[in-house]
């Protein structure tokens, strides 16, 4: 049984992982910690780490950067392999991130969908077969309780595109302040905010006479929470400390 300590319990994407994890004969949610308290759980829920006296094999974090540093205290003090899906990490706490997972193992994804982690690979190889020889531009759709734009996943099909280019590519936001042509070495992402959307995000490789267009669709917050699970059996095998993505969970999979 693996013993799964939930940060970020309480919100939207913590419900979806402790309804699935009710399913899970061989995982099990013995506390949850949140800022926010109420919610009716079938385990304890404490509104900081320092409180947690409960034993677990991992922690998941559904929660905010602002949680992070305390979240990465905690585990590198208790030596508890963690799967950090917050978003927005970036710059000192990126640095704060690399430092914990000297001690620690960290599986670290914007997004747990096991079909992004594929359209990343598949990016990455259209960035290397089309080259400088095609735009490239990515669109994401989300609903109008998202308060971060771009999205992470946006920023991780970017960096995978990126990867694989034969340049340096400028991430552009914004071109109602300019007035000139497209950088042939820049990619363009774009938000769009509405609804209910779970989550859309889709990747154009534009060339001379044709378009590439590489599209994912959340239907339901449970597959980020399928992939959430799919991470805690992979990190319970890893002993060794160090920065763990989708690309290893996927070849772990296969």
């Amino acid at each position: 049984m693996i013993r799964v300590l939930l940060s970020g319990c309480n919100g939207r994407m913590g419900q979806a992982l402790t309804l699935r994890m009710k399913e899970h004969a061989d995982m099990v949610i013995v506390a949850g910690v949140d800022q926010v308290l109420g919610t009716s759980n079938d385990f304890p829920v404490y509104d900081h780490f320092d409180a947690v006296g409960e034993e677990a094999d991992v922690v998941v974090d559904f929660s905010h950067i602002s949680l992070t540093p305390m979240l990465l205290d905690y585990c590198t003090k208790k030596r508890r392999p963690l799967i950090l899906c917050t978003t927005g990490i970036a710059g000192s706490l990126e640095d704060q991130v690399a430092e914990a997972a000297t001690t620690i193992p960290i599986f670290k994804s914007a997004n747990m969908s096991l079909g992004i982690g594929l359209l990343q690979t598949l990016v990455r190889q259209a960035a290397k077969v089309l080259g400088d020889a095609y735009d490239v531009e990515i669109i994401e759709k989300h609903h109008n309780k998202k308060v971060d734009a771009p999205s992470g996943t946006a920023y991780m099909i970017a960096d995978a595109a990126a990867s694989a280019l034969p340049y340096s590519p400028r991430y552009t936001f914004d071109r109602s302040g300019e007035h000139k042509q497209r950088d042939p070495h820049e990619i363009g992402i774009h938000a769009v905010r509405g609804g209910t959307i779970v989550g859309e995000h889709e990747i154009l490789f534009i060339g001379a006479h044709e378009v590439l267009s590489i599209s994912h669709s959340a239907q339901s917050r449970e597959l980020f929470a399928n992939g959430a699970m799919k991470a805690v059996e992979f990190l319970r095998d890893v002993e060794r400390p160090g920065i763990y993505t989708m690309d290893d969970l996927l070849r772990w999979l296969s």
